[in-house]
């Protein structure tokens, strides 16, 4: 067993396919078993896949299905995934979903699954995860570049839930610190996934917004975030980190 996380257990949400599945693999690569949740049954078999991946690496894979949107089921699964891999290192909070369109429109509904996907997972999964969690572990969300600055209409749902995490980060990096757990935000731009392809309609504006000129791969986040899990992370705790080709600069 070799890599710069030998031996440790990672939890991601949301690990069946974009970047978390990306940051799923990019952990075992680096030697960690990994568990991940996926939403339901029409993700089954694109986390079987995943789970192969990490199996491919030597290490052990976990799928758990569990929507992101209860609670409970993150509860739950964070208990699992130690129990069944025997300990808990790294905590990943990646499960999203895009709501677009004018904020008139949101509905109650979408206003409330939004808000527990992006802001009440990440919170009851650190909460279940600081348990298991020994001195030199870590806690790394996936935010967005958007909520430094909004670029187009139709995202004030998106941006507003996802704002949320800055808080949560600064807050628990403070409150877990004397226990040496570091606490990070890592903020994606564009990224070529199902979500956001790179040929896909509004893609062409989005690279012109870019410093590079271009898209980023889900694996240019998930090497800022196996670089946060791993020894050079040490000393990173209550900032956030934005991989975004310079939209932003």
């Amino acid at each position: 067993m070799s890599g710069a996380l030998a031996g440790k257990v990672a939890f991601v949400t949301g690990g069946s396919r974009g970047i978390g599945a990306e940051i799923v693999r990019r952990l075992a690569r680096e030697g960690a078993d990994v568990a991940f949740t996926y939403v339901s049954a029409s993700s089954r078999e694109k986390a079987r896949t995943v789970v192969q991946e990490v199996e491919a690496f030597g290490r052990r894979g976990l799928m758990i299905e569990a929507d992101s949107a209860s609670s409970e089921a993150v509860r739950q699964a964070v208990g699992e995934a130690a129990a069944w891999l025997g300990r808990l290192d790294i905590l990943v909070n990646n499960a999203g979903v895009f709501p677009y369109g004018p904020f008139e429109r949101v509905t109650a509904e979408e206003l409330e699954r939004t808000l527990a996907i992006h802001a009440g997972a990440a919170f009851v999964a650190a909460q279940e995860a600081s348990s298991h969690l020994p001195e030199g572990g870590r806690i790394i969300s996936i935010g967005t570049g958007l909520v430094d600055r909004a670029t187009f209409p139709g995202i004030a749902l998106y941006t507003m839930s996802k704002a949320a995490l800055g808080g949560l980060t600064r807050a628990l990096a403070r409150e877990l610190g004397p226990r040496g757990i570091t606490v990070n935000l890592v903020h994606p731009g564009s990224i070529d996934t199902d979500m956001n392809p790179a040929d896909g309609e509004g893609a062409a504006s989005q690279v012109l917004r870019t410093a590079l000129g271009r898209y980023l791969d889900p694996g240019d986040v998930a090497e800022t975030v196996a670089h946060l899990a791993g020894p050079g992370g040490r000393s990173i705790t209550g900032t956030a980190i934005t991989v975004d080709a310079g939209t932003n600069a």
